[in-house]
């Protein structure tokens, strides 16, 4: 007969394999999409009941970024290698080292690490604010609406090599421009990286398929670097707070949960491109609306 304790240490590892199937499926699917899959974490993990402040699940949610980051130069690997077999002068020939689109993709990481690194203190801060986090994801659907509705013509139904090309022509000033839109995502939770610089894109001129294909391009550099450094952080923590350790259970969490993300932000990337050089991205900002009306609620009742 299983003992009592027995039963109990399978029943927490089911627990666990389901918790990390549940928030795999969400960071794939939230990643890329203009929802912010840090809210959807945050709240996936409040709604299941999990403390917020427990050190293996806060660095398990930033893990299982890897997915996502791994998935982007795969599906745009294509695209990543004429970039740099076209650098500097491009593949029109009439591109610069300093209008280039890798540069200009560095330029735009920098003009979003910059304010990021400046104020990480606020950041941290709030990442688990869920009210705030519920108005910024209110906030993002309003401004998503009202850029789509006004902008959302240009370009419609253009084909992944004018989206290339406009990327490439996009400019210097564009290029710091986006950056501080997604800078934006960075200090407010719930934003939405991709919806900052999705919006951001185009306020300043391109097109849907544009601003989608060079948000997705920014976001590598951006993840990694964001990603890298939150992973740093948690395996060393500051003063007064206990270290993260991580057994053979938690490993074997980790990896599923990287696995289930790239899966399934792999279909995500693939299926938002086709979806957005038809259709606009009314439906997320609708989704954004409601779901953040719906945490504040539950937040003041709580």
């Amino acid at each position: 007969m299983r003992s009592k304790a027995s039963c109990l240490v399978r029943w927490t590892y089911l627990n666990d394999y389901l918790l990390t199937l549940i928030l795999g499926i969400v960071e794939g699917l939230t990643e890329f999409l203009p929802v912010s899959s840090t809210a959807h974490l945050r709240i996936s993990q409040a709604l299941l009941g999990m403390d917020l402040s427990d050190g293996f699940w806060k660095m398990f949610a930033i893990v299982i970024q890897i997915g996502p980051i791994l998935c982007l130069p795969i599906f745009f690997r294509d695209r990543i290698a004429v970039w740099f077999a076209s650098f500097p002068g491009g593949t029109q020939g009439d591109r610069t080292v300093a209008t280039h689109p890798i540069t200009l993709t560095a330029v735009a990481f920098c003009f979003t690490a910059g304010p990021a690194l400046l104020l990480k203190k606020l950041i941290s801060k709030h990442l688990e604010d869920l009210s705030l986090i519920a108005i910024t994801m209110i906030a993002g659907g309003i401004v998503m609406w009202i850029v789509d509705a006004v902008f959302g013509s240009r370009g419609k139904g253009s084909t992944e090599a004018e989206a290339a090309r406009e990327v490439e022509d996009m400019g210097l000033g564009r290029a710091v421009w986006i950056g501080l839109c997604q800078a934006v995502s960075g200090i407010f939770p719930g934003t939405s990286r991709s919806m900052a610089t999705i919006a951001g894109a185009q306020l300043c001129g391109l097109s849907r398929p544009a601003a989608l294909e060079f948000s997705f391009l920014l976001s590598i550099p951006t993840m990694i670097a964001a990603t890298g450094h939150d992973l740093l952080s948690s395996l060393k923590p500051t003063a007064g707070e206990t270290p993260v350790h991580v057994d053979a259970h938690g490993w074997v969490l980790l990896l599923l949960g990287t696995v289930i993300s790239f899966v399934v932000a792999y279909a995500v990337v693939g299926w938002f491109m086709n979806w957005v050089r038809t259709r606009g991205f009314v439906p997320f900002a609708i989704y954004r609306l409601i779901a953040g009306a719906a945490v504040l609620a539950w937040v003041m009742n709580k």
